[in-house]
């Protein structure tokens, strides 16, 4: 099921810090918003000295380079080979008149699934958060905030998304353009993904969606 159409339980979006996710950016209840890149990997263990440093200095230019924060976010969980041993069990099938081929697979099959199995082999994703503070709205900060959240954003989302858009924007497209010199490409979480990211992080057992308010 599509994780954006199942109706999240009130009580659980209550305790989320998310008021809404809309037009690519994730508002939070204090008005401040973030903007998520995913980006990719390289193996750096496989690469010759030579091209080790290069990304170093590459990485360290990058990161001198910037002058607003980011969240550099690692999401791992345990690989799901369900989908590929479903497929190799459909090759043994129509193997059926090949024995020996037949008996290759299933062999295979076992001994990916145990391999999986004994090593708790992880899949990892990488994350880079761009916030924009509700700071640069003008709302400020008092003790009696801190202690009692609001219970409504201090602007429409709207002019919240306005100004976000114009902030994070920018900030996008020099990070894409920095990790694309080290050979990795970064893109922008649309809301779908977004709403599908929350959901597997919060939700990562139970039923429950995140609905995007109207």
């Amino acid at each position: 099921m599509d994780p954006a159409q199942i109706p999240v339980r009130a009580s659980t979006q209550e305790h989320l810090p998310i008021e809404d996710i809309q037009n690519n950016l994730v508002i939070l209840k204090d008005g401040s918003c973030a903007m998520v890149l995913k980006v990719s990997s390289l193996n750096f263990d496989l690469l010759s000295e030579k091209e080790q440093d290069a990304i170093m200095n590459a990485y360290g230019a990058l990161l001198n380079s910037l002058s607003f924060p980011i969240q550099i976010v690692i999401r791992s969980q345990k690989k799901d080979i369900s989908s590929y041993l479903e497929i190799l069990k459909t090759q043994e099938e129509k193997t059926k008149t090949n024995p020996l081929l037949k008996n290759l697979i299933s062999s295979y099959q076992k001994f990916v699934a145990e391999m999986v199995k004994k090593n708790n082999v992880l899949d990892k994703k990488f994350y880079v958060v761009i916030p924009f503070s509700s700071l640069e709205l003008g709302v400020t900060s008092t003790l009696t905030s801190m202690i009692k959240p609001r219970k409504n954003l201090p602007y429409s989302k709207e002019d919240i998304l306005q100004k976000a858009q114009l902030s994070l924007n920018p900030k996008r497209d020099h990070l894409i353009k920095l990790f694309s010199r080290i050979g990795l490409s970064a893109k922008q979480l649309e809301t779908k993904e977004l709403i599908s990211l929350f959901y597997e992080i919060y939700n990562n057992e139970s039923l429950i969606k995140f609905v995007p308010q109207k």
